[in-house]
């Protein structure tokens, strides 16, 4: 008869390494098997080089990890990985990714031209607190951040302190936003 405080699979005691290598932890009525934690000097001092090699040659985390399972049959957790390369004073190459700048739309007016130079564009992500937010570039190039509020009302934060369009740019604003948000 198993007693509760011991592993179905190898009658061990919870909290002890069993026959087969593998932690025992209990949990509940039964236990979960986990993988005693890598050690860094389970591996040679070549071993140690190659892994180093891998980084220089820009290899990430996931692609060490797959090596030492391919080439030397160790298989560790990505955890586990994470702490070698910390062990062993390696610093991974990280790609840095340009990403396109997305350039914001000309808003036009339905007869093709451009109203007053003003272009208005809407958040997708919207500013929290707010219905609504966007950006507004006017037509001497100013730019400022717009939003309405929960109670509807309108807000312009310039990116200079203190800017104020003038009354047409004013205009062609509030009638662009008007579309946008019909």
């Amino acid at each position: 008869m198993l007693r509760t405080d011991e592993c179905s699979a190898c009658e061990k005691d919870f909290d002890a390494i069993g026959d087969c290598g593998l932690f025992r932890l209990g949990i509940g009525r039964g236990c979960a098997l986990m993988s005693p934690m890598f050690q860094t000097s389970q591996l040679s001092e070549e071993q140690k080089n190659t892994i180093r090699q891998w980084a220089e040659d820009g290899a990430t985390m996931a692609d060490i990890q797959k090596q030492m399972n391919e080439q030397w049959q160790i298989r560790v957790t990505y955890m586990d990985t994470r702490f070698l390369i910390l062990d062993l004073g390696i610093t991974l190459k990280q790609e840095v990714k340009e990403e396109p700048k997305k350039e914001e739309p000309v808003i036009a007016h339905p007869d093709g031209e451009a109203l007053g130079g003003v272009k208005v564009s809407r958040d997708e992500i919207v500013i929290p607190g707010m219905m609504f937010s966007g950006k507004v570039i006017f037509s001497d190039g100013e730019k400022a951040l717009w939003y309405v509020d929960e109670s509807g009302r309108l807000g312009l934060d310039p990116d200079t302190a203190g800017y104020r369009p003038v009354q047409e740019d004013i205009i062609a604003f509030q009638n662009e936003l008007k579309q946008m948000l019909r």
